[in-house]
């Protein structure tokens, strides 16, 4: 096998789909990246249970593959001088590596014992622009479990004939955010992606105007995104019914600027601690959000300019989720909708052309 590429080029092929080499494994091929060069040059790291490939152009001398050690091979390649670089294996699976005046001699795999990846087939494909999906999952993934629930340490996609929407629940608060798409996907369908995988994906996606396919198989799902694709497991099992936990017409709505009430949050939430964490303690007034907090390390208060009346209404919230939910919402103001003080509050949008709606559980506080 030989090849010859940018230096740049290879970097960020290695780089991206190192992240899914495993790290310690019975099967040492999986320990490496797998290097295949044929009518382009394409890199794949594989743990078993996520597996990122990618295409990078090369000049391809001779075709072949083998598997190259990850991190030896990784950080040549990163130290190399700028301009192309050139990378040989014979027969052996002895590798040198040349650019400029610097060269290499390292040793190499075979290829054979590298597993084959996942095959999709021929599933339904639905196809967003990358920036939509960017937004869905740094829209939900915050709010998934843990490994207490398996189900819930993914995100639930559903996707209608004309919008796609992800949900993420972690028993104590709920995350859903929707793309409405121009086009219709001329299908019904939905699917459970672990958060692992969702991650690695939302690293690759960068560009606003290209397109990204995710095609969904028995078990599998394939995205498919310029030059990178990534195959994950799907979960299985059976996800809550959301829309029969989310709470509808809530006799108290308000509005907030989004960045004025995290402000809030965050300087009453620095007297609390891993160790000593209590609920923030929130009064809704006419016109008034009032916020207090009470630990061992201290106390600490303020206020912040709401839209709306809440009737004295005193509630108490774990000042993470909110602050998490508030990160996520894509305008300047919300909507907060409430019940009692034993009821969930929903951060709905204010203005229409987004649609999102995070729920957090409230806390019980003493009087």
């Amino acid at each position: 096998m030989r090849f010859t590429c940018e230096k740049n080029m290879l970097v960020n092929g290695l780089n991206i789909t190192s992240r899914t080499v495993a790290q310690k494994s019975a099967l040492s091929a999986i320990e490496g990246i797998l290097c295949r060069a044929g009518e382009d040059l394409t890199l794949t790291g594989y743990n078993m249970e996520t597996a990122i490939s990618y295409r990078i152009d090369a000049e391809i001398g001779e075709i072949g593959e083998c598997v190259l050690p990850a991190k030896l091979f990784g950080d040549i390649i990163r130290r190399l001088p700028e301009g192309m670089v050139t990378v040989v294996v014979d027969d052996n699976y002895k590798v040198s590596i040349r650019a400029g005046y610097a060269s290499f001699n390292i040793s190499a795999e075979s290829a054979d014992d590298y597993p084959e990846l996942p095959d999709v087939g021929k599933g339904s494909s639905i196809r967003i622009p990358q920036i939509a999906l960017k937004e869905l999952i740094s829209g939900t993934i915050f709010a998934v479990g843990d490994q207490g629930r398996p189900i819930y340490t993914g995100v639930k996609f559903e996707v209608e004939e004309d919008k796609v929407s992800a949900i993420a629940v972690d028993g104590f608060r709920l995350a859903r955010r929707t793309y409405h798409c121009e086009d219709a996907t001329g299908c019904n369908i939905s699917f459970i992606v672990p958060a692992q995988g969702l991650k690695e994906v939302e690293k690759i996606l960068q560009s606003e105007d290209e397109i990204v396919a995710f095609t969904l198989g028995a078990k599998h799902i394939l995205f498919q995104m310029e030059d990178a694709t990534l195959i994950c497991r799907l979960l299985e099992g059976d996800f809550m019914d959301w829309r029969k936990v989310v709470p509808m017409d809530s006799p108290i709505k308000l509005v907030a600027h989004v960045s004025d009430l995290a402000s809030s949050i965050a300087r009453v939430d620095l007297v609390a601690s891993d160790k000593y964490r209590t609920p923030i303690r929130c009064t809704f007034t006419n016109q008034e959000l009032l916020l207090r907090n009470n630990t061992v390390i201290g106390t600490a208060e303020d206020r912040c300019t709401l839209a709306g009346d809440g009737k004295e209404l005193e509630i108490g919230f774990k000042g993470q989720y909110l602050t998490e939910a508030l990160r996520a919402i894509p305008s300047e103001e919300v909507c907060l909708e409430l019940t009692n003080g034993l009821s969930p509050i929903v951060l709905t949008p204010v203005d229409e052309k987004h649609d999102f709606a995070y729920m957090v559980l409230p806390v019980r506080i003493k009087n």
